[in-house]
């Protein structure tokens, strides 16, 4: 068990293969007992809760289960959202009540098969980018725990970067559900606003507060958001799903980033390099960059802090924090109190200029698919937070404070590690935004940049502890990125680990028929080739359910790479080279394939 990633596809091939609901329950709860970070978790449901609920779910019938989407899925809840039969805190102890039943969402959840393991750690109020501002603790990084976790939503974060569950709620009214997704490697999906219900959620801005997900893939991030969405007519704020335009397969597209001017990371250039790359990638994926003026933006972020709207903290939790100034944290207290000052004249003027402000972002919405920008422009180390708290902690919402004032979506994925200087071996993410009701559309987008990054998502904790659970598989034709049968590799959790070559061994070949075309690679004793391929990590749960797929004359054999590495991979039996074309001479699939639609073009 401890080599199973806890990804929604392991564990539905787990599942497939005999795995009960009470095993993954019991491992979650002997992840959390044993994981460093003790700031982590503010509260969990007792062990005999959690098993008691995973036995209930492993006695329903084959066709009940298959009916729940998170059957037997572990997951954690930000502890100022609603779980029934557990202190809901805010991070301030004073503050804490017990619910009389879970928020809207989390019932959505486990009625859909997910298991509640505990409450997680965050900055007191949902008040912070920075994971700091609680009595319970900072969680750190998985990749460096003298670097903050990033919040408000940190120990949601860290429960899934570190691998003790699948997928975590967190909030994000300015940033919380993206910067700690960036800080530790996972993707963060922050909804348009009013697709998840408020209701038993401790409110920070009510009118701008989004629940928000966590989890390992883009893909996973899909299937929890399919199962939160739904329309609460209790919740004064909650919108029904819009139907969406789907993004075309093979189609071009435009993204817009900030022009370099208005590009800032306060002196991170390993950030500076990752996001530059990041936008390269998206062009070799067939995007148009269009590079911008991005003052509305910053403009609109001013707003949220700077301007009249904190006066709504105040409203959520200012006479609390009035009263009980002592149990509040010193920072968040500054904070909420300073916006009791607020004017309703300030408000009325600055929603004046936020229209206009929408008006702007929507002209340039209409022709962009999305907007791409960095998550955060940098990290810091928590004594640093700690010494200037409100300082750094507005420059982490460089990219983040304007996203919910302007109602757009936004999906944080990871993209990249820094290679030197300070923050080296820190990880790195891009957000991309789009109006309201676009999330299924840049989620796209953002499945297709993650595959073609071929990052491991996750804390290097989790993924030492995964590495028994993979194979190695190495692809030579339409299985590679971006070509046609790659997504059998992705839908199965896969993750992209090198273009690299065969050692000068082989012989490459067309075989006859198709579509789909296939290639056929043959070892020979004399006169080979080296031949280029790509090496993904397949989950060994899938492998099974991967093989099965493979038609003869193909087979899954041994390689010999240039590294000199033996990887798993496609062969061909000489039965099947009847017919074929040798086209070793191309050095690969991609290269024979661009040159027969030449020919056939011509």
């Amino acid at each position: 068990m401890r080599s199973l990633v806890f990804s929604l596809a392991a564990l539905r091939a787990g599942f497939a293969d005999g795995l009960r609901a009470e095993d993954v329950a019991g491992e979650a709860l002997a992840r959390a007992d044993a994981f460093a970070d003790p700031a982590v978790w503010i509260s969990r449901v007792r062990n005999e809760d959690v098993i008691a609920r995973a036995r209930a779910l492993d006695a329903l019938s084959p066709a009940q289960k298959a009916l729940m989407p998170l059957f037997g899925v572990p997951f954690a809840v930000k502890d100022n959202i609603d779980l029934e039969g557990s202190p809901t805190t805010a991070a301030c102890p004073a503050f804490a009540y017990m619910p009389p039943k879970s928020a809207f969402v989390v019932e959505r959840l486990i009625q859909a098969g997910a298991i509640p393991i505990g409450k997680t750690n965050l900055d007191q109020f949902a008040t912070g980018l920075v994971g700091t501002r609680s009595p319970h603790g900072a969680p750190r990084s998985v990749f460096d725990p003298d670097f903050i976790s990033g919040g408000s939503s940190s120990g949601s974060a860290v429960a899934v970067a570190g691998g003790v569950v699948c997928f975590s709620l967190g909030t994000d009214t300015a940033g919380s559900g993206r910067v700690p997704a960036a800080f530790n490697n996972i993707v963060g999906l922050k909804p348009s606003r009013g697709l998840f219900s408020g209701q038993g959620v401790v409110p920070a801005c009510r009118s701008l507060d989004c629940v928000s997900i966590f989890a390992l893939s883009v893909a996973d991030a899909g299937v929890v958001f399919d199962v939160a969405a739904g329309f609460d007519p209790a919740d004064v704020f909650s919108r029904a799903r819009m139907p969406e335009v789907p993004v075309e397969a093979g189609r071009g597209f435009a993204f817009a980033v900030p022009r370099a001017a208005d590009l800032k990371f306060f002196g991170d250039d390993e950030a500076a390099g990752l996001f530059e790359e990041a936008v390269s990638r998206f062009e070799e994926l067939g995007g148009r960059t269009r590079r911008i003026d991005f003052s509305l933006f910053e403009e609109a972020a001013a707003l949220l802090y700077e301007g009249p709207y904190v006066a709504e903290r105040f409203a959520a939790v200012g006479p609390f924090v009035e009263g009980h100034q002592a149990d509040a944290d010193p920072t968040v207290r500054g904070i909420v109190l300073a916006a009791k000052a607020r004017s309703a004249v300030e408000l009325f003027e600055a929603s004046y200029r936020l229209e206009a402000l929408k008006r702007r972002a929507g002209a340039l919405f209409a022709e962009i698919d999305f907007l791409l920008v960095p998550t955060a422009p940098t990290t810091y180390r928590v004594g640093e937070i700690m010494a200037e708290p409100v300082k750094l902690n507005s420059r982490l919402g460089t990219y983040t404070n304007f996203m919910n004032l302007l109602d757009l979506c936004g999906i944080a994925v990871p993209a990249g590690f820094r290679q030197a200087g300070p923050r080296k071996g820190l990880p790195f993410g891009v957000t991309l935004a789009a109006p309201a009701f676009a999330d299924s559309r840049i989620a796209a987008f953002a499945a297709a940049f993650e595959a073609a990054q071929g990052l491991a998502p996750g804390g290097p904790r989790r993924a030492a502890e995964a590495d028994e659970g993979f194979i190695e598989l190495a692809v030579v034709g339409a299985h590679m990125s971006g070509l046609p049968l790659n997504h059998e590799l992705t839908s199965r959790d896969a993750i992209f680990l090198e273009r690299t070559k065969t050692a000068p061994h082989y012989h490459f070949h067309a075989l006859a028929g198709g579509p789909p075309f296939r290639p056929g690679l043959v070892r020979v004793a004399e006169g080979g080739a080296a031949i280029e391929l790509e090496v993904w990590r397949l989950p060994r749960a899938a492998f099974g359910s991967f093989m099965t797929g493979v038609p003869q004359p193909l087979c899954i054999g041994t390689l010999d790479l240039a590294s000199g590495k033996k990887v798993k991979g496609f062969l061909c039996e000489a039965s099947g080279l009847e017919g074929a074309e040798d086209i070793t001479s191309f050095g690969g699939w991609r290269a024979f394939m661009a040159a027969k639609a030449a020919r056939e073009s011509a």
